[in-house]
């Protein structure tokens, strides 16, 4: 008898869950087909009759052990294959005249030991991410899901003094896929502290999982978010809140203050600079303004007082001589 293959016999299953309503049934009507079934029991039992219904109510019972298997995703074809086997001798028991009452709980048992040798299903690894190799494929309904967790992952605080270095990783705590993964980073500014996507832009210079940002200023404050990517699918999102602290730098603090200084003492043009004109008891008083120019000024006012009072005191004694 030709094998089916696990892609064709799994959509017949839900057909069959659907229509017959036998939940029991499961992970046989995952990887069989009604009509292998029904050539099994009539091979046992004859073509038609109650012996038949018969015989299906006991391949049921049989199999009820197995309704909320859950296997390995990536183990579906080799569970089809084992089921492909099991229906084969099923059908060359029938016909050696056997009996179905000791074949079919024989073959279930032979089925569970065979489900145990497959791959494990990995564990969901919290607290986000699609993980993909962590999918299991459910006996009960013929379907199969991923670890029900977030695709966004918790903000992670990143705190950096300025002028120093930020790095942040776009890791996860669960295995990725080996090929085509990509990183793509966005920047929500301003100070945000977000996981809504409304509020970011691209940064198409940022490239691979690291991202590294030096010296750290005021303006790089917010949310960065790296997307993680298989074959365009995304697989994760992370989130990273940089907090900037501290003063700037020593270098850049002198300099600032040099530029204030320069800003202060610099002419103005609102406003009139006027020279400085000292009293002759200011000059006196600040010995340091005693400059040159200054200097020649006093020594002009010294040597026309003295002139002056020469003059005043001869003519005084003229006017003294000549009365008598």
């Amino acid at each position: 008898m030709a094998q089916l293959a696990a892609g064709s016999a799994v959509p017949c299953a839900l057909v069959a869950l659907t229509v017959f309503g036998a939940p029991a049934w499961a992970c046989l009507l995952c990887f069989t087909s009604y009509s292998e079934r029904i050539r099994i029991c009539q091979t046992f039992v004859g073509v038609a009759g109650p012996k038949v219904e018969k015989c299906e109510k006991a391949l049921e019972a049989a199999f009820e052990g197995l309704l909320d298997t859950e296997i390995n995703y990536d183990e579906r074809s080799h569970l089809h294959d084992s089921f492909t086997q099991m229906t084969l001798s099923l059908q060359e028991i029938a016909t050696a005249q056997g009996s179905y009452e000791v074949a079919f709980p024989y073959a279930a048992e032979k089925m569970r030991e065979a489900i145990a040798q497959l791959k494990e299903v990995q564990a969901c690894i919290p607290p986000c991410g699609v993980q993909e190799l962590s999918r299991r494929f459910r006996c009960r309904g013929c379907y199969s899901k991923v670890c029900d967790l977030p695709l966004d992952c918790p903000v992670q605080d990143v705190t950096v003094r300025r002028g120093d270095q930020a790095m942040f990783s776009c890791t996860v705590n669960f295995q990725l896929p080996k090929e085509e993964i990509t990183y793509s980073w966005k920047f929500a500014e301003g100070g945000v502290r977000t996981q809504d996507t409304s509020y970011f832009r691209d940064m198409p210079r940022a490239h691979g999982y690291l991202a590294r940002i030096r010296p750290v200023q005021p303006t790089h404050r917010g949310t960065f978010s790296c997307v993680i990517t298989h074959d365009q699918l995304p697989l994760a999102r992370l989130y990273f809140f940089l907090n900037v602290t501290g003063p700037p730098p020593r270098g850049e603090t002198e300099l600032q203050v040099a530029f204030r200084e320069v800003l202060r003492w610099a002419p103005r043009e609102a406003e009139g600079v006027e020279p400085w004109r000292p009293s002759l008891g200011e000059l006196l008083a600040k010995p340091e303004a005693l400059t040159l120019s200054n200097l020649g000024l006093l020594a002009a006012a010294a040597a026309l007082a003295s002139a002056g009072v020469t003059l005043l005191a001869w003519m005084f004694f003229r006017w003294y001589f000549s009365g008598n």
